[in-house]
């Protein structure tokens, strides 16, 4: 039996899990833990999607109470607000149609036929140059294609999406490890310190957060973290094959994943180092591929850093100081609003064109509302999201261009760096307890 809890009902999914509209291997992350957080994210109309949940089969007697609370996003007004906002004056009416998961076809074949084009050269010969050419295109990839596939928001057509995600795989990531990781841990539970694992799982070479305990050497982590960033590509190695003999990332469990998908981790590996080596090995010899496939993972690793790091890692997001996203993220997980909670802990920088060559990760506080929509709607709903939270006194952070948030980010981890650790509570205390 494949079960999951809603708004504190267990559901029997099994017999649903092959017809959910938008593929098994979404509705599979539902599975073995509370869904209400991912499941009210991803639906741009919940009144349809609940109505699909709740002719399911109800497990009588089932121990809810046993079950880890996830939060429930419908509660939050001003989540509420901007979901009805977005669906009045940006769709129109037609999400219906799926309108919202649509838009960002051409950017992918735009970014896909860099990508060939890329490793075209790569094999004709495979140097620095073309090396660092193919890792800009992998981490292009990674930043968009995949990203928006594995959320199911690059197109309506579910193999599409699959095919998208897949990507990860070829790039040298896990399209499996990356949905639990980002979307059961990071999404739902954005900076909190026990759940999300963007947290803690860099610690303890880097402390991203003062609820992390202290080492001697973090006060000079803004500086060594430069030389780090390059092999964050191989920390994704190990971290995937290390879930993969685990049955879990390091914030949350593979409840959910069954042995095909498990299969893609190895075999993406396989392809991935084919690609990358394999061939050019056979072309050029040891000393081209080599050359090569150390400038793919050096820059591939570097622009991934500069654009994942800063998305939470600055003053506003973290609770460094006094303010409202420590306010947050000190409440209860039941007594949060989620809504308030993605805007506070999220930071945005630029605009359209850092929209495109970012897959909208620059727009990070949209993205973590509607982690379902095609990534080319977000500059139209950040004005809505701007404006509600203009209207309510809610912090937006914003900043105009990428060198000015990583500016602010490499302060913020000097401060973080130097901070004494703040007392964690709860199931927090137990997380960090394990450090």
């Amino acid at each position: 039996m494949q079960w999951t809890v809603y708004r504190g009902v267990a559901y029997d999914l099994t017999s649903f899990i092959d017809r959910h509209p938008a593929g098994n291997w979404l509705i599979q992350l539902a599975i073995g833990r509370d869904c209400t957080a991912l499941f009210e994210s991803y639906h741009l109309r919940p009144e349809v999607a609940v109505g699909h949940l709740k002719r399911l089969p109800v497990l009588a007697d089932f121990p809810v109470d046993a079950v880890p609370r996830a939060p429930y996003p419908n509660d939050s007004d001003l989540y509420n607000t901007i979901r009805q906002r977005v669906r009045a004056e940006i769709f129109k009416g037609t999400e219906i149609k799926g309108a919202h998961r649509s838009g960002s076809e051409l950017a992918a074949a735009a970014i896909l036929g860099y990508a060939v084009a890329a490793y075209g050269l790569y094999c004709w010969d495979a140097n620095l140059l073309t090396g660092t050419l193919l890792g800009l295109a992998g981490a292009w990839i990674g930043l968009t294609v995949q990203h928006c596939g594995n959320h199911g928001a690059m197109s309506t057509n579910t193999w599409v999406n699959k095919a998208m995600g897949l990507c990860d795989d070829l790039i040298g990531g896990s399209s499996l490890m990356w949905r639990y990781h980002h979307q059961v841990s990071h999404h739902i539970h954005c900076n909190d310190e026990a759940f999300d694992e963007d947290v803690f799982s860099a610690f303890p070479l880097l402390r991203f957060d003062a609820r992390l305990p202290r080492k001697w050497y973090h006060k000079y982590q803004h500086i060594y973290m430069w030389m780090a960033f390059p092999f964050l590509q191989l920390a994704f190695q190990y971290g995937d094959i290390n879930a993969l003999l685990t049955n879990r990332t390091a914030g949350a469990t593979l409840y959910g994943a069954d042995q095909q998908e498990k299969n893609t981790v190895l075999l993406g590996k396989v392809a991935h180092y084919t690609l990358l080596a394999g061939i050019p090995l056979l072309l050029h010899g040891p000393q081209a591929a080599l050359i090569g496939a150390a400038a793919y993972t050096l820059t591939q690793s570097i622009v991934l850093s500069a654009t994942f790091a800063v998305s939470h890692n600055v003053p506003e997001s973290k609770p460094l100081q006094e303010g409202p996203t420590q306010a947050t993220l000190d409440e209860e997980i039941d007594e949060r609003d989620w809504g308030v909670q993605q805007v506070l802990t999220s930071a945005n920088w630029g605009g359209v064109i850092g929209n495109f060559f970012t897959g909208g990760l620059n727009l990070q506080i949209e993205h973590h509302l509607f982690p379902a929509i095609s990534f080319m709607h977000y500059p139209a709903i950040s004005k809505i999201v701007a404006d509600e939270c203009a209207k309510r006194g809610i912090q937006y952070a914003h900043y105009p261009t990428l060198p000015e948030i990583l500016s602010r980010f490499s302060k913020f981890m000097q401060q973080v760096g130097e901070a004494d650790q703040t007392p964690a509570r709860g199931v927090a205390a137990q997380q960090l307890a394990r450090l």
